[in-house]
């Protein structure tokens, strides 16, 4: 029996629990809010959409955490967006708390689940979570890469005037203005993007892409909700089919890439372990040193978090 378990029953979290439902490979689904009735209204209307779109699973809306019980997988989305003068510090104070504090609970009923992180900031709240749970790494994995290669993906599908199922790309680094392009590694059906889009083009497709999630803010008065939630369903199926798919997650790393004890966005296998193995492509130096200045950005919110657990 699979059981995924989504904390949050904001619009992302309920995108989740929506899209694995209709995916229909798992038993049961359970949405956790503090806003009890929120999650049961949501699951409920889910359930309900079951006979009309045929899917069986089960979903189930709570705030409490019994309900959690022997989940293989967990997905967090819990925390709060980042509000008018807010620093970067109260934020990622605000939000450890509230990931801490899922984790803790998460872990009274279920032995040793893989936690696939959505709050932000992205990166040091799957740190926070690692952290507090204990786990192996391998078993803790930030959602941001999919995401960001989703919207990649998306702009050059449009400039191009092709479907985005024959776009393959890749992204690394933090999540946000911080992110890694690789346009060497982005083809459409095999054909190198180099080839078919002049280099101002391309340049101004990856601008936009560093700042996807603004421009979404800006015309909803909200963060994004249905690419994200896709994309944590996508990491879901990849670890619960043992697909070993290969997707830019953001990740502990130990030695890769030079780099040690810091979660960034790089390529990895994803199968029934998490993080199956980490990829580690030869970068060209100049793709290197921005990679090395997004994970000092990174290291500089962990440290932030290491200094409010011990304040």
């Amino acid at each position: 029996m699979n059981k995924v378990t989504v904390i949050g029953a904001g619009n992302v979290g309920a995108t989740v629990a929506n899209v694995l439902a209709h995916k229909d490979f798992l038993k049961e689904v359970v949405l956790i809010d503090i806003k009890a009735e929120m999650a049961q209204g949501k699951a409920l209307d889910s359930w309900q959409q079951a006979p009309i779109d045929y899917y069986s699973t089960k979903l189930i809306g709570s705030d409490q955490y019994e309900t959690t019980q022997d989940s293989d997988i967990v997905v967090i989305t819990a925390g709060l967006p980042r509000k008018p003068g807010m620093s970067r510090d109260d934020l990622i104070s605000t939000n450890a708390g509230i990931v801490n504090n899922v984790t803790e609970n998460i872990l009274k009923y279920s032995k040793n689940p893989i936690l696939i992180v959505v709050s932000n900031p992205l990166d040091v709240m799957t740190y926070a979570a690692y952290k507090m749970s204990g786990f192996e790494s391998s078993r803790v994995i930030g959602m941001a890469g999919i995401l960001d290669t989703a919207r990649y993906r998306a702009f050059l599908a449009t400039a191009l005037d092709v479907s985005p199922k024959d776009i393959q790309a890749l992204l690394m680094g933090g999540h946000g203005d911080s992110m890694v392009p690789l346009p060497r590694f982005t083809t459409v059906a095999g054909i190198p993007v180099t080839e078919l889009l002049d280099e101002a083009t391309l340049n101004s497709i990856i601008e936009r892409t560093k700042y996807g999630g603004g421009e979404l803010v800006k015309l909803m008065g909200t963060s994004a909700w249905y690419a994200p939630g896709a994309a944590a369903a996508q990491m879901v199926e990849a670890i619960v089919k043992d697909e070993n798919r290969i997707f830019p997650c953001c990740v502990n790393l130990n030695g890769q890439y030079g780099l040690k004890n810091v979660f960034v966005g790089v390529p990895v296998k994803l199968g029934k372990n998490g993080v199956e193995q980490i990829i580690e492509l030869k970068l060209t130096s100049s793709e290197m040193e921005m990679l090395k200045a997004s994970a000092d950005e990174v290291q500089s919110m962990m440290s932030v978090y290491d200094n409010l657990q011990k304040a």
